[in-house]
């Protein structure tokens, strides 16, 4: 009986240990992400929650997968074994720690990936042929991202493509069968707001990704190159909302909704990031800032998402 308790506990802490490989503290941004997609969809008339929950599932396979693989890379290139972890960067610390085999982390990776793909495969069967170039892309992005394109200058557009701007037009495509330069431009925004998640936690890990031949942002550009893009990505995802929405006054398309400029609401924690980024040789006001950025980026993905329901239920566009 005891013997069977222990393999019950050894397993119960295998499974812990693998949901932990897959960072789930980061998979929030998969859920704003799929409200926010499935929000668009529905204020376009096409929405289908059966679809939108199996498609977000698929996000936050894919998005775990990421994460896996990115630290089986991670260990292999010792960065893992260099890297000063944060709350919000450097890895989930599993495999340098012990708790799990780096087999572990690459099975973990590659079955995510996996079921992700069977998701998106059931999806050419019922919303069309048309998906597979998008399925193609974000399967390119997923693989080649820690083995090849963060090996090349500004490898940061490929996280802000592929879990920013793709699955908002994934999901409206699932949902409707088609895809459209509406939401393209719509989706411009998260695609920033991705791309700045993955820059600013860059920063602690420079010296660590510099010794591991990465060539992100910070290692290629320096601090104040990699800040100085920081501040204008930031600044760009407010210019770009407020250009949308005067579009949609001036002629009568929505092109975003005017309620989006409810994402203000945001803008505090934005300031908070970039002021305390900006004291990037200072730790303890990094961290701040990673905190900070990540809440600035969910937050603006949800009222994104609330602006469009809002245009549905109360029309002034």
């Amino acid at each position: 009986m005891q013997h069977t308790g222990a393999m019950n506990m050894l397993s119960k802490d295998k499974i812990i240990l693998t949901f932990k490989e897959t960072r789930p503290q980061f998979l929030f941004l998969s859920v704003a992400l799929t409200f926010l997609g499935t929000s668009i969809a529905w204020y376009y008339g096409s929405s289908n929650l059966r679809y939108a929950l199996l498609a977000g599932f698929g996000l936050l396979l894919t998005h775990g997968s990421v994460n896996a693989i990115n630290d089986y890379f991670d260990y292999k290139s010792g960065i893992d074994l260099n890297v000063k972890r944060t709350p919000f960067s450097g890895g989930s610390g599993l495999v340098p720690e012990g708790k799990i085999s780096l087999g572990h982390a690459l099975r973990v990776g590659v079955f995510t990936s996996v079921a992700a793909s069977l998701i998106g495969i059931y999806f050419v069967f019922v919303s069309g042929w048309k998906l597979i170039p998008l399925l193609i892309a974000a399967i390119l992005c997923l693989v080649l991202y820690t083995p090849v394109i963060l090996r090349t200058p500004w490898p940061e557009w490929s996280p802000g493509l592929g879990l920013g701007v793709m699955p908002l037009l994934g999901f409206y495509f699932v949902q409707t069968g088609e895809y459209s330069w509406i939401v393209l431009i719509a989706s411009i925004p998260s695609g920033i707001l991705v791309h700045n998640l993955l820059l600013l936690n860059e920063f602690p890990d420079r010296e660590a990704d510099r010794a591991g031949g990465r060539k992100t942002t910070p290692v290629v550009f320096g601090m104040d190159g990699a800040f100085r893009l920081f501040r204008m990505a930031t600044i760009s995802v407010y210019i770009w909302i407020v250009g949308c929405v005067i579009a949609t006054l001036l002629t009568g398309t929505v092109v975003m909704p005017v309620y989006c400029l409810i994402c203000f609401l945001s803008l505090p924690f934005a300031l908070n990031a970039l002021r305390r980024a900006k004291a990037y040789n200072d730790r303890d006001k990094l961290i701040p800032a990673l905190r900070d950025n990540v809440i600035f980026i969910l937050l603006t993905e949800v009222l994104m998402g609330v602006s469009y329901i809002l245009e549905k239920m109360f029309p002034v566009s």
